[in-house]
């Protein structure tokens, strides 16, 4: 089974549960963030994550051992155009620069980390309109010189 039918196989059956990310998080004992991404084959899970969400989702084996394997991650390189993702991109573009001056002025030369990192996405209300919350955390990993 590849990543790509994997995928389709976990959608359909929270479909048919209609089951919430949130939901299947808290089934398996994992962030929403971080076991939507490897749902949609961005990244792996361990053995036990693995099996707990097939058996949620009442999915095979073939589904538990897909979600186990090491992904490539790739995604298209092409400005996006679904709207949620497609902003998320402009932020970058607009704020881009910004986000680097500003983690270079009060760490030093270097990056975040993708791999050290968590994310989590929230809810506020508000009286204007909600509000989504997206707050990133990933450790600072300086450029070395050698």
């Amino acid at each position: 089974m590849t990543k790509d039918d994997m995928t389709l196989a976990i959608l359909a059956a929270r479909k048919d549960r209609g089951m919430s990310w949130e939901a299947l998080a808290d089934a398996v004992g994992l962030a929403p963030v971080f076991l939507t991404s490897a749902c949609l084959g961005m990244n792996s899970l361990k053995p036990e994550h693995a099996a707990r969400v097939a058996d949620t989702l009442g999915l095979d084996n073939e589904v538990s051992e897909a979600l186990q394997v090491f992904p490539h991650k790739h995604w298209d390189k092409l400005v996006p155009t679904d709207p949620v993702i497609y902003r998320l991109y402009e932020i970058v573009g607009v704020y881009g620069d910004t986000i680097k001056e500003i983690i270079h002025e009060k760490f030093g030369d270097g990056i975040m980390s993708a791999i050290d990192f968590s994310m989590h996405i929230d809810k506020e209300q508000n009286p204007a309109g909600d509000r989504v919350v997206i707050s990133m955390n990933g450790k600072f990993l300086p450029y070395k010189s050698w």
